[in-house]
């Protein structure tokens, strides 16, 4: 299979970010993501039938993404490279990825995935070896696998769905052996070569979500949020505010107060669901100077207070 070159289709097609995506929560909701809240420790998702649609995930996830493409074409933007990709072949994404997927063909290119968090990685040492020992998530990202391998990898990730639907005590440790399986049959793939970096527009646009990753990330009591604008962001990436909106507007159709928004949201729900913290504390931290301030935020956006939140978390259906 040859790596083909990546075709530009006119001007850049706005792309779905993962909060975004279709949730049980009314309309005009933030919904919440399940990267922090839901209980489960690996998972399959069929998208064979469905597809997946263009989406964006800027923000850090608490899982491991193994994605095998069966058909389709479309783009991977992971980290500062393309890669164009088409079917028989498998990625591995890491947790702190940044990556960005756009559909190249009329069909919206579908697969199996399959997810798990890195508590499981503890709970298994010998699928943490594997992993460490090639490389998997870190150099070994994409591979382009050959019909045989592809057909096997299909059937194993059938199987890890059955066992899934099943149930039972033994379900995840069956599971994290066809993981092993899976592992070792892609390593008779071969890498994908990238098909060029980015371009210079969307480089602004990765620094941005980089810095806004790396500003709400290690927030925590000691050290709040401090950049909350455009024009904070623009000064400390050396760019102006409105050519830097503009570029962000156009690969994710949102504008970076929107984005800005939705991280600070998320990060609240996080904190208000994984911590016991005061209101007035974790105010602080998203940056408010005040929680009134903060409540009235929240409320506005989420259509719960952050009390009445905190006692009922909602999760949507967001499956990666």
């Amino acid at each position: 299979m040859e790596t083909r070159p990546h075709r530009r289709t006119g001007e850049a097609q706005p792309i779905t970010m993962v909060y975004d995506m279709p949730s049980v929560l009314p309309p005009g909701t933030t919904p919440v993501s399940r990267l922090y809240y839901e209980d489960w420790n690996i998972k399959v998702v069929d998208r064979e039938k469905t597809g997946c649609d263009n989406y964006l995930t800027p923000n850090r996830r608490d899982f491991y993404k193994i994605m095998f493409m069966t058909s389709g074409t479309g783009v991977k933007t992971m980290g500062k490279d393309n890669y164009y990709i088409d079917e028989r072949t498998i990625l591995f994404l890491h947790p702190n990825e940044i990556v960005c997927w756009r559909n190249a063909s009329p069909k919206a290119g579908g697969g199996i995935f399959c997810m798990f968090k890195k508590r499981y990685l503890d709970q298994h040492p010998s699928l943490k070896l594997i992993i460490d020992r090639y490389k998997f998530f870190t150099e070994k990202k994409i591979l382009r696998l050959s019909d045989q391998s592809a057909q096997m990898i299909h059937s194993l990730l059938t199987q890890m769905k059955a066992e899934a639907a099943s149930g039972g005590e033994l379900a995840e440790e069956a599971m994290q052996a066809y993981v092993q399986l899976i592992l070792i049959e892609s390593l008779k793939g071969t890498d994908y070569a990238p098909v060029g970096e980015i371009t210079n527009d969307y480089r602004h646009v990765y620094n941005f979500f980089e810095l806004l990753e790396k500003e709400t990330n290690l927030a925590n009591l000691n050290n709040p949020i401090r950049m909350r604008t455009a024009r904070d962001y623009a000064e400390t990436l050396n760019l102006n505010p409105n050519y830097l909106n503009g570029l962000v507007k156009k690969h994710t159709g949102q504008t970076i107060s929107t984005l800005i928004k939705n991280r600070l949201l998320e990060e609240s729900k996080a904190l208000l669901v994984q911590t016991d913290w005061t209101l007035q504390a974790i105010s602080h931290i998203i940056g408010f100077a005040d929680q009134p301030n903060f409540s009235q935020f929240f409320k506005k956006y989420v259509g719960l207070t952050p009390n009445e939140f905190r006692r009922s978390p909602i999760s949507p259906d967001y499956e990666g």
